[in-house]
């Protein structure tokens, strides 16, 4: 801000710069006690109505991840953002909500909670609904909703974003989110647009179950991702074996710019910043193109581990 104080700026431009980073402070202050705990942003339009099926949808997914130690984190304003919440509890959620004239605030779930801030601009409340979170569930909605979509999306396709899982919700008989997926196959696609890997990012299911499901399998074996120098590191649950660790090497050399996919201690840096230093992990020269495919490599680690939670050996 001083540098930007000495440039002599606009007095707008210096309003904007100053309102946006007193924002995030904000924020950041709001989600610190909870930097431990995963959270699942859910997106989805703000005009959807109790009766709608839409809304129990979001509040039944909302419910059984909160079960599962998940925080729920929407927009905090009505339709879908307050059936999230409804559904995890003013316990178990986090509100962003965006300051709009036509608006009356946060919905009463969290209103008045210190687990809620509020935003002058789109470009904040994003950042903190994208940073904040290992999960989204994405719900039917307009314009503000696909912005969402489509920006996470691009975050996650081009590595300004880490792997996460990505589920499109629809309800049954209702194909929203497969409308789009058909519009991405049909003219994105054959356009040379998206590559065939950028569709692999999401899943799209009308199950709350299947969606948890999708969710808390990402996170089976894979942990967490991290680049130190020209090494891409990825931590997980379970060591691999030299086996698994072959697989690797096998399926998705074509990831790696030079040498092998191989097992790392923690770099000093990790250790320095205490950044789970005790977790087993894998690093590789990561090539910078193929951060859809990441999701394969992911799929992969976690497929050593089953459903009941014992590692294949």
């Amino acid at each position: 801000m001083l540098g930007l104080i000495a440039d002599q700026p606009h007095v707008l431009d210096l309003k904007i710069a100053s309102a946006a980073v007193t924002e995030m402070r904000d924020a950041f202050e709001v989600f610190k006690p909870y930097r431990e705990v995963r959270k699942v942003s859910i997106f989805g339009s703000a005009r959807t109505q109790p009766d709608d099926p839409l809304y129990d949808q979001t509040r039944r997914v909302a419910a059984r991840l909160a079960d599962a130690g998940w925080m729920v984190v929407t927009g905090a304003g009505p339709g879908i953002m307050q059936a999230g919440m409804e559904g995890a509890g003013r316990e178990r959620s986090i509100g962003v909500s965006i300051r709009l004239p036509f608006e009356a605030g946060a919905n009463s779930i969290i209103a008045g909670d210190d687990k809620h801030v509020a935003m002058k601009y789109f470009f904040t409340r994003k950042l903190m609904l994208v940073k904040e979170s290992a999960a989204f569930v994405c719900l039917p909605g307009g314009f503000g909703t696909l912005d969402e979509t489509f920006e996470l999306l691009t975050l996650t396709q081009t590595g300004k974003g880490v792997p996460v899982p990505i589920v499109f919700l629809d309800t049954p008989g209702d194909p929203y989110w497969e409308h789009v997926h058909t519009f991405a196959v049909e003219q994105l696609l054959p356009r040379g647009l998206i590559a065939e890997a950028d569709t692999s990012l999401y899943t799209i299911t009308d199950s709350c179950d299947d969606a948890a499901a999708v969710i808390e399998r990402f996170y089976a074996n894979y942990h967490s991702i991290r680049n130190v120098g020209d090494d891409l590191i990825v931590r997980l649950q379970y060591e691999p074996t030299d086996a698994q660790l072959d697989e690797l090497n096998d399926r998705f050399d074509h990831l790696v710019s030079s040498g092998r996919i191989r097992r790392v201690r923690a770099y000093d840096v990790e250790r320095r910043q205490n950044d789970h230093p005790s977790l087993p992990r894998v690093a590789m020269k990561f090539n910078q193109r193929g951060y859809a495919e990441l999701k394969g490599l992911i799929d992969t680690v976690n497929g050593w581990v089953l459903d009941d939670g014992s590692v294949v050996d």
